[in-house]
Parts: C-alpha cells; sequence; structure tokens
C-alpha cells in the first residue's frame, strides 16, 4: 500500500450508500497500520454524514477539516455555494489532510457529473487527484445502467480499470433484479473488481453499529483494500 493511498469513494447517484461504505472502510483501515482519516469536502443540508465519520475518527480533525465546504440548503453544491468555490481551493484543504495520514478516504458528493461549483464537477476533482475510486451502487432495477456509465465515464477521464472498484450496496427494498444484478455487472466490469455489502438493517447507523456489523463485511473489506492498491 501506498504511504499517501487516497481511496475516493463516488456514487452512481445520491443515497446509494457512499457514507455507510466509507464508515465501514474508515473502521476497517484504522484497525490496521498506518494512520487514516476521512474527509466529505462537499455536504449540503443535513450533517448526519459528517457526524458519522467523526465518530469514527474523534478528536481527529475539526469539522472544518473534515467538511471544509458545508451548505445548508440540500441542493448541488454549485448552487449552494453559487459556482465560486475554485478547484484549487479544494485540493488544497484535501492536501493539508493527506499531509495527516497514511491512508485518506474522501466521501463525494452524489454522482460523477454533480457541479462543485461553476466550473468543475467530481470527476474533475477526481481527476486531479492521485487516487483509486470505489463506485458505490444502489442494488435495484437500473443499476446496471447507471454503474456502467459511471464506470465509462471515470475511464473517459483518464481512470484506469486497475484504479477501479465496484462495491453494489444492498437496502431493504428489493426487486426482481437483485437476483441478477451481480452476475451481469461482474461479467460486463471485468477486469474491474466487484464487490456486494449485504443489507444491514434500516435503524441509523452509528459508530456502535458500524463496529457490532463490521464481523459481516470484514472479509469484503479487506478483499477491497487488496485490490485497491495504488499501481
Amino acid at each position: 500500500m501506498s504511504a499517501k493511498q487516497i481511496f475516493f469513494i463516488t456514487g452512481t447517484d445520491t443515497g446509494v450508500g457512499k457514507t455507510l461504505l466509507a464508515a465501514f472502510l474508515l473502521h476497517h483501515l484504522r484497525r490496521g497500520p498506518g494512520r487514516t482519516l476521512a474527509m466529505k469536502p462537499f455536504c449540503s443540508g443535513g450533517t448526519g454524514d459528517v457526524r458519522l465519520l467523526q465518530s469514527l475518527q474523534p478528536a481527529e480533525l475539526s469539522d472544518a477539516e473534515m467538511n471544509p465546504f458545508y451548505f445548508a440548503q440540500p441542493v448541488a453544491p454549485a448552487a449552494a455555494g453559487q459556482g465560486k468555490i475554485k478547484l484549487r481551493e479544494v485540493l488544497k484543504k484535501i492536501n493539508q489532510i493527506k499531509a495527516k495520514c497514511d491512508q485518506l478516504i474522501i466521501e463525494g458528493s452524489g454522482g460523477l457529473l454533480v457541479p462543485l461549483s461553476k466550473d468543475f464537477l467530481v470527476a474533475d476533482l477526481i481527476a486531479a487527484l492521485d487516487c483509486q475510486v470505489i463506485v458505490a451502487a444502489r442494488n435495484r432495477l437500473g443499476t446496471i445502467n447507471h454503474t456502467l456509465l459511471t464506470v465509462q465515464a471515470l475511464q473517459s477521464i483518464g481512470i484506469r480499470p486497475e484504479r477501479i472498484s465496484v462495491v453494489l450496496m444492498a437496502g431493504g427494498r428489493t426487486d426482481i433484479s437483485c437476483r441478477t444484478n451481480k452476475k451481469i455487472m461482474t461479467d460486463w466490469l471485468k477486469p474491474i473488481p466487484f464487490f456486494e455489502i449485504p443489507f444491514l438493517g434500516n435503524q441509523k447507523f452509528s459508530a456502535k453499529r458500524v463496529e457490532k456489523s463490521y464481523p459481516r463485511v470484514t472479509k469484503i473489506l479487506t478483499k477491497l483494500v487488496a485490490a485497491s492498491k495504488l499501481c
């Protein structure tokens, strides 16, 4: 593993399980060697995502360090911030946290084409970072199209297949596609590694619940990290 590794978690949409995946990955990596921190550069609306991740790294970062761009309105950051944020400002904030740790987990906002300001998208931020990209996808009808489009978009901005992983997040609501999504996407995504996180309940997650549920996903996270070594 690189001495300074970034795991960027993006999604096929909003509400697909990025925060939960980031929380489990944070808990997993903090049990191993080196110092691991997480940040969510952009957050709009509620602060639940920030609170969960901060609870797993208590007293490590201030909220302003962990979430430097917060907007009360639950809209795209470009709209909430009136398009005034510059990409170099975001990279500066990220690099300040990167300098404090060995592994940095970054939770993105929505999907790749979410505008973060008037002149850059989530995809542009990823392209500017030396990072592994983990795509969180919702296991339900439509996910095949959304996931393949996301992976195609990542490759179009120069992210090589060996730097991409896909994680299918199971939810409480299921449909008939849940029986076939994994098989079809595994075939179409090769050689990109594909993983699946099982449904872990509808209750709100806390640091305690992450720790309690962790044994159910330990092997999956171990394989995910092994597949995400920087090349």
